[in-house]
């Protein structure tokens, strides 16, 4: 049996307090997220996240409070499940919360019985380690929490080395982006960084920039986007900032634009999909010269 606590109240101070951690200014403060899902949680644990508490739904997932503590192994949690008494063992505090406290601080109405508490925030650039032969995304002012997460699957389906959030308008820790991403935020090489930051690291790793623009002056499959690249994708609203290509005009950085063909009367595309053509088109690269 787990070890917990049961609050039955929405309006309970702990209930409160997670429910905040919906926002961008609780999660600055205390440096915590939420994260919703089991997969989720799951993949947090195995990429060593430490989850501060669990809120249990008592009235969708009394199995999982029924585990047996003594019989934990020392890496009880499968990619896609995690276990609570393997958390417990790790110190992690177990709440049950009746139905009612539970949706408070659940992601609207996608029920799966926990929310975890963990302490995660993006590494800053200087943090950064990744392979040095494979292309990195670099997203410049993304807005929508569903385009952040998404381009992160994208990056860990196609084996990119990383993804670079810069002036980011979203924050990764967003419990939005975790879902979204299906945790792979915790897996994928991420950093967050200014733009004058992201080009003096394209700069310093030799990484030739390529950017996706409406405009761009190579077609996206005529571009050499494998090996150490950077593929540079701006905000739906406004593109790329300027300060790209000003810093390749300066010599600071070598960037090629590339753009995608559009038959219809849209002149772009969603930037996660954008992101995911540019992707597999460097693994298609990648592969062809293997």
């Amino acid at each position: 049996m787990i070890p917990h606590d049961t609050i039955t109240s929405a309006t309970n101070p702990r209930v409160r307090q997670a429910a905040r951690l919906r926002d961008a200014d609780a999660r600055r403060e205390s440096g915590l997220t939420l994260i919703d899902g089991r997969r989720e949680l799951a993949r947090a644990t195995n990429a060593g996240v430490a989850i501060e508490e669990v809120f249990v739904d008592v009235d969708s997932a009394t199995a999982l409070l029924q585990e047996d503590v003594t019989a934990v192994a020392d890496d009880p949690t499968t990619p896609d499940e995690p276990c609570l008494a393997g958390l417990v063992a790790r110190g992690t505090r177990i709440t049950g919360l009746s139905r009612k406290a539970f949706e408070r601080i659940a992601f609207g109405s996608r029920n799966e019985g926990l929310v975890g508490v963990a302490r995660y925030q993006a590494q800053p650039l200087v943090a950064l380690t990744v392979v040095a032969d494979r292309p990195v995304l670099v997203i410049e002012g993304v807005e929508k929490p569903g385009n952040l997460g998404a381009i992160l699957r994208t990056a860990d389906a196609a084996g990119l080395a990383g993804v670079i959030v810069c002036d980011g308008r979203t924050d990764p820790a967003n419990p939005a982006v975790i879902r979204a991403s299906l945790g792979t935020v915790f897996t994928v090489p991420l950093a967050m960084a200014s733009t004058a930051e992201t080009i003096g690291w394209c700069r310093e790793h030799s990484r030739r920039v390529v950017a996706a623009m409406p405009t761009g002056t190579i077609l996206w499959h005529e571009a050499r986007l494998a090996g150490p690249t950077a593929i540079l994708l701006g905000s739906e609203a406004h593109g790329i900032s300027p300060a790209w290509p000003h810093a390749a005009a300066a010599g600071t950085i070598t960037m090629d634009s590339v753009r995608l063909t559009m038959a219809g009367i849209a002149d772009s595309l969603n930037v996660s999909a954008t992101a995911a053509v540019l992707a597999y088109e460097a693994v298609r690269q990648r592969e062809s010269h293997s």
